[in-house]
């Protein structure tokens, strides 16, 4: 097996690594404790090329390949996982669900200005009663001939506020279930689409979440993705690769409190000798570094899989459900060492372990993580 990075993909780690301790680390704790959106940074990455990694150049994109978008998405989210989010929504929700299932029209008018960070979207399939249940859908989508009448309401949208393009998971066909559900590209400041007010949440605080209310937008059958009742299909794929991104914030936070408290137990002196010299202290750090490791190989491994056209549902999934238990355990961890300057917020500690909680929650719960997993190793 052949686990060294090739020189691009190191030097888009660093590049990535650089521009989180010189754009991202500076105000990330102001950021966090006011939920200001980090709109200047997130700029810069679209101008790097990181909203659009995975696209096609002539799209727009800089033809990055999985492995190195896992590489950014550590390296950007041990410093800030609100901006790190951001570039995950957009890279595998909505460019790739754009590029893979849209015709070249809706590519050119959509995918192009997303892909060179010149937009920001958001893929909108969570509700008040169905969370990540796809087949769930109460928002609807009736057919009027040229176009659907919209009605509905999406909770817990990342970029709602800030999104310009929205791909949006709806139900034309009740009686259909899964086979009757459209995935339909909405426009900011379409009539009737209304933005709720910001979430007011314990992690990436920085990150603009809102609800989205629907009524009676009028969507032109021409922002239909794929044909009549491909939405459910196409919200599983792009999810798949979702998680392959959520795995990758989840081991960049984890791997960057794991960093901190490996700095400070050497720095910190208690019993007449350093913290890292207690053996209780090393047996914590060795844990930590163990299961990182382990997540990293997770992540990709899923991401290898991508690359190279193989089936990668159950890798992703392995990789969120075991990645994100690994961020809560090492910075809960992390805090701990620490001791009481964990609690403090200049030591950055308490909000990654508080950033680290929605990585178990959302593109799937532990529990759902599972059901995919079980799915597959049953076959």
């Amino acid at each position: 097996m052949y686990f060294n990075l090739s020189e691009e993909q190191l030097m888009i780690r660093q590049a990535a690594r650089d521009f989180a301790q010189t754009e991202l680390k500076p105000g990330v704790i102001e950021r966090d404790e006011h939920q200001k959106f980090p709109a200047e940074q997130i700029k810069k990455l679209g101008e790097l090329g990181f909203l659009g990694m995975m696209v096609d150049p002539k799209y727009g994109g800089s033809g990055m390949d999985s492995i190195s978008y896992v590489l950014v998405m550590e390296e950007l989210s041990k410093i800030d996982a609100s901006a790190s989010v951001v570039v995950s929504v957009n890279n595998s929700l909505v460019c790739y669900g754009l590029e893979h299932f849209c015709n070249e029209e809706q590519k050119q008018k959509y995918l192009v200005p997303l892909a060179k960070g010149e937009k920001i979207g958001a893929f909108c399939l969570s509700e008040p009663e169905a969370g990540s249940d796809a087949t769930s859908q109460h928002t609807t989508a009736i057919d009027m001939g040229d176009y659907y009448l919209l009605n509905g309401t999406k909770n817990w949208i990342t970029n709602g506020g800030t999104a310009s393009t929205y791909i949006v998971i709806a139900q034309t066909d009740a009686s259909k279930k899964s086979h009757g559900i459209n995935a339909l590209i909405v426009e900011k400041g379409m009539e009737g689409f209304t933005v709720g007010p910001k979430e007011n949440k314990l992690g990436i605080r920085g990150s603009d979440t809102h609800s989205l209310m629907f009524t009676d937008v009028k969507v032109p059958k021409e922002n239909r993705i794929g044909e009549d009742g491909f939405g459910f299909k196409f919200a599983m794929k792009t999810l798949e690769g979702g998680r392959i991104g959520i795995a990758s914030q989840a081991l960049g936070i984890a791997s960057g409190a794991y960093e901190l408290a490996l700095q400070y137990s050497k720095e910190r002196k208690t019993f007449g000798k350093q913290l890292s010299e207690h053996q209780s202290i090393q047996f914590k750090l060795a844990d930590m570094a163990t299961e990182i490791e382990a997540a990293r190989l997770l992540c990709l491994k899923a991401a290898w899989l991508k690359d190279n056209g193989q089936p990668y549902a159950q890798a992703s999934s392995m990789a969120k459900l075991f990645a994100s238990e690994v961020a809560m355990k090492t910075t809960v961890e992390a805090v701990q060492i620490h001791g009481g300057y964990g609690f403090v917020k200049e030591f950055h500690v308490e909000r990654l372990m508080r950033d680290a909680k929605i990585t178990q929650i959302y593109e799937g719960t532990s529990e759902i993580q599972k059901i995919v997993i079980s799915r597959e190793v049953l076959k």
